[in-house]
């Protein structure tokens, strides 16, 4: 299992999409904070969502997600998937991008390379354990994040 980026960019520029769920049933929502990396002698992927996003229920009830990553030309789509929310509209038609059935999970045809992961730990990011300057810019006025880590099982 091979996979060669930029890590520092490959979240915050070029984004990704977080899918948890079965082509039956799946939330979609755009990502740029996210890490990857070696922990517990594994490799992971390590993301974040806001408790309030409707992705989040996904997350939570699911023992697999994917993280899926686009060229720059998707980046309007990409933009809708994390502007909507799946509770309110069908923003996967909006959006254009065709889901596909993978193992255990959802990607897209148009990903370029989409990461199989298997949900090992899940942790409450307690605004409290933030300095003040990260509480005020991104908690005063919006619900906290959850982290999640998964073990990469298989890289498409």
């Amino acid at each position: 299992m091979n996979f060669t980026a930029d890590i520092f960019s490959k979240f915050d520029k070029q984004w990704a999409l977080l899918t948890a769920g079965n082509k039956d049933s799946f939330n979609t929502m755009t990502v740029s904070w996210g890490g990857l990396g070696t922990l517990w002698s594994r490799p992971v992927a390590t993301v974040y969502v806001r408790t309030s996003r409707y992705t989040h229920e996904f997350m939570d009830r699911e023992d697999y997600f994917t993280v899926s990553f686009f060229s720059e030309k998707y980046k309007k789509e990409l933009g809708v998937l994390g502007s909507k929310s799946g509770r309110d509209m069908d923003k996967m038609n909006a959006s254009g991008l065709t889901p596909k059935a993978v193992e255990n999970s959802v990607t897209f045809e148009e990903a370029e390379v989409t990461l199989i992961c298997k949900k090992l730990f899940m942790q409450n990011l307690d605004p409290v354990n933030m300095t003040e300057e990260i509480r005020e810019t991104f908690y005063s006025k919006d619900a906290p994040h959850d982290m999640y880590i998964g073990e990469v099982v298989a890289i498409i």
